[in-house]
C-alpha cells in the first residue's frame, strides 16, 4: 500500500510540474464545449394524442351475422407498423419533406432520420396513442405530426377495407370451384340413375325396402284372388242349387231363405260372404295374439258389422227386385219363369265373379314378376347401393361446403357493409397536432456540467501526458531504481525568500485560474435557470 501511494505521489509531483500546460488545455477544451453546447440547435417537439373507440353499439347487435376481427389487436399492430419505410415515404410527400432532397441519398437519409426521430407511446389499456417528433423547424415538425395522424386514421380504415375485399374475393373463387364440383356431383349422378334406372327407385329406396314392399304387395293380392275365387265358388254352387230346384218353387224357396238367418241364404251375395270370411280368420288369428280391446281387433270386429249389414241391405235388394218380377208376371204364368229369372241374375253374379278372379290373377301374376325380377336383382344390388351411397355422400360434402361458402360469403359482405356503416373504430383526436413554444433540447444545464468535466479532465490528461513524456525524479531511491547505478550523493536545493514568494504567487495565480474556470461555469448555469424560470 505504501509503495501505491509514493507512486502515486510522485505521479501527482510530476503533473504539478506541467500544471499551467495543463490549465491551458482545460481553458481551451471549456471554451470550445461552451460555444459547441450553445451552437446546438434548439429542438421543437409536436405532438398530438388519439383515442381509439373500439366499442360500437353494433357489435353486440350483428353477433353471429358478421364477422367482427379483433379491432383492439388491429390497432395494436398497426400502431407498430406505422413507422414502416412505405408510411414515411408516403409521409415524406404528404408534410413537402422532400423538396430540398437533390438526390436519392438525401431522400433515404431523410427517410432513415424520420423513423429514427418519430416516436409513438400507446396506452394498450385505455387505446390512447401519443405521437410525438422534434425538429428544429416548429412549422416542420407540425406538418410531420398532422400528416402522421392523417396516415394512421386512413390505414386502419384501408386495412380493414382491403382484408374484406381479399376475404370476398378469396370466397368468390372458391364459391365456383365448388359450383362446378357440385355441378359435375349432380351430373355423375344423374349418369347413375339414367344407367340403373330399373334397379333404382324414384324415391332412392334400396331393393330390400322394395322387395319387402313387393312382397306386401303380392300377398295382398294373393288373399284378394283367394276371396275371388271362394265368391266364385259360392256363386257356382248357388248356380248349381238353383238349377236343381223344381220350377215352380225355386224363387219362391230363394226368396224365402233370404229373409230367414244369416246363414239360410249363404250364396245370395258371394262377394260379400268371402270377405266376411276372411275377416273372420283374420279376427281369429288377432284374437290368438291380442286381447279384445286391442285396436286391430276392435277394428276387424266393426268392419264385420258393416259387412254383415252391407249383406243384408244386399239381400233385401234382390228380395225386393224378385218381388217385382213376380207381380209384373201375368196371371197363369208358370213358376217356371220365376225360376228362370232368379238363375240369370245367379249367372249375372257368376259372371262377375269370373272376371274379378281374372283380375286377381293378373295382378297376382305382375306382383309375382316384379317380385322375381326384384329377386334377381339382389345379386347385383350391394354394388349399385354402394356406388350410389359414395355418390350422394360426395354429392351431400360438396353441397354443404358450398352452402357453407355463400353463408360466409354473404357474412363477408355484412361485415364490409357494417364497416362502412360504423366503420372499424372511431378516432378521437384528444389533442390536436401542436408544437411547444419553448424548445424541449438539447438540456443545455446539464451539458454545460459535461464541457465542464471534459475541460478538466482534457487538463489532467495534459499534465500527465507531459509528466509521462518529460519525467523526472524527486526521490534518490526511485533514481537509483530506474538507472540501476549507484547513486554517490543527493544535492538539496536552498530556495530564498524570493523564491519561495516567488512559488506561493505562481501558485496562487493557478488556483485562481481554475477557480475562474469553474466559477464561470456556474455562474452561467445560475443565469441560464433564472432566465429559464422567469423567461417568456
Amino acid at each position: 500500500m505504501e509503495e501505491i501511494v509514493k507512486q502515486v505521489m510522485t505521479i501527482l509531483r510530476g503533473m504539478w510540474k506541467f500544471r499551467w500546460q495543463g490549465l491551458i488545455v482545460a481553458w481551451i477544451v471549456a471554451a470550445v464545449g461552451v460555444v459547441v453546447v450553445f451552437r446546438i440547435p434548439d429542438q421543437y417537439e409536436a405532438s398530438a394524442r388519439i383515442y381509439v373507440d373500439t366499442q360500437s353499439i353494433l357489435k353486440p347487435l350483428m353477433s353471429g351475422l358478421a364477422v367482427q376481427p379483433n379491432i383492439e389487436q388491429q390497432i395494436a399492430i398497426l400502431s407498430r407498423t406505422l413507422l414502416s419505410r412505405p408510411n414515411i415515404e408516403k409521409l415524406v410527400r404528404m408534410a413537402d419533406l422532400d423538396l430540398k432532397s437533390e438526390s436519392k441519398r438525401d431522400q433515404e437519409e431523410l427517410i432513415d432520420k424520420l423513423m429514427a426521430s418519430i416516436a409513438i407511446r400507446d396506452g394498450t389499456r385505455d387505446n390512447l396513442y401519443s405521437l410525438a417528433f422534434r425538429d428544429a423547424d416548429q412549422e416542420k415538425a407540425k406538418r410531420v405530426i398532422q400528416s402522421l395522424v392523417s396516415i394512421f386514421v386512413e390505414s386502419s380504415l384501408g386495412s380493414s377495407r382491403k382484408d374484406t375485399d381479399a376475404a370476398k374475393t378469396f370466397l368468390n373463387e372458391q364459391i365456383r370451384a365448388f359450383e362446378a364440383k357440385l355441378e359435375e356431383a349432380e351430373a355423375r349422378m344423374k349418369e347413375f340413375q339414367l344407367r340403373n334406372l330399373d334397379r333404382v327407385g324414384p324415391d332412392g329406396r334400396d331393393t330390400l325396402t322394395r322387395m319387402g314392399e313387393a312382397q306386401g304387395l303380392l300377398d295382398g293380392a294373393r288373399l284378394q284372388l283367394r276371396e275371388a275365387e271362394q265368391a266364385r265358388d259360392a256363386a257356382r254352387r248357388q248356380l248349381a242349387e238353383a238349377r236343381g230346384q223344381a220350377p215352380s218353387s225355386a224363387l219362391p224357396d230363394l226368396l224365402q231363405g233370404s229373409g230367414g238367418s244369416a246363414g239360410s241364404l249363404p250364396v245370395a251375395t258371394p262377394e260379400i260372404d268371402a270377405r266376411i270370411d276372411a275377416q273372420q280368420r283374420n279376427l281369429d288369428a288377432l284374437l290368438q295374439r291380442y286381447t279384445d280391446r286391442h285396436p286391430d281387433v276392435v277394428g276387424t270386429r266393426r268392419l264385420l258389422a258393416e259387412l254383415e249389414e252391407l249383406r243384408r241391405k244386399e239381400v233385401a235388394e234382390l228380395q225386393r227386385k224378385a218381388a217385382q218380377r213376380a207381380a209384373a208376371a201375368p196371371p197363369g204364368t208358370p213358376g217356371g219363369a220365376n225360376a228362370d229369372l232368379a238363375i240369370q241374375e245367379l249367372n249375372r253374379m257368376l259372371a262377375t265373379a269370373e272376371v274379378q278372379v281374372a283380375a286377381m290373377k293378373a295382378r297376382v301374376d305382375e306382383y309375382s314378376r316384379r317380385h322375381a325380377a326384384l329377386r334377381e336383382s339382389l345379386r347385383t344390388a350391394p354394388q349399385i347401393e354402394a356406388e350410389a351411397a359414395q355418390l350422394n355422400r360426395d354429392y351431400e360434402v360438396t353441397k354443404r361446403n358450398y352452402e357453407d361458402l355463400v353463408a360466409r360469403r354473404q357474412s363477408a359482405v355484412m361485415s364490409g357493409e357494417l364497416d362502412v356503416a360504423s366503420g372499424v373504430a372511431e378516432f378521437r383526436l384528444i389533442d390536436p397536432p401542436r408544437v411547444s413554444p419553448k424548445p424541449v433540447a438539447p438540456n443545455r444545464l446539464l451539458l454545460l456540467p459535461v464541457a465542464l468535466v471534459a475541460a478538466l479532465a482534457a487538463g489532467l490528461f495534459t499534465a500527465f501526458a507531459a509528466a509521462q513524456l518529460r519525467p523526472t525524479f524527486d526521490d534518490a531511491s526511485e533514481l537509483r531504481s530506474k538507472t540501476g547505478l549507484p547513486l554517490l550523493g543527493v544535492v538539496t536545493m536552498v530556495m530564498s525568500d524570493v523564491d519561495r514568494r516567488v512559488e506561493r504567487m505562481g501558485t496562487i495565480r493557478f488556483v485562481t485560474a481554475t477557480g475562474s474556470l469553474v466559477g464561470l461555469f456556474i455562474a452561467g448555469l445560475i443565469a441560464m435557470s433564472l432566465m429559464g424560470r422567469y423567461g417568456g
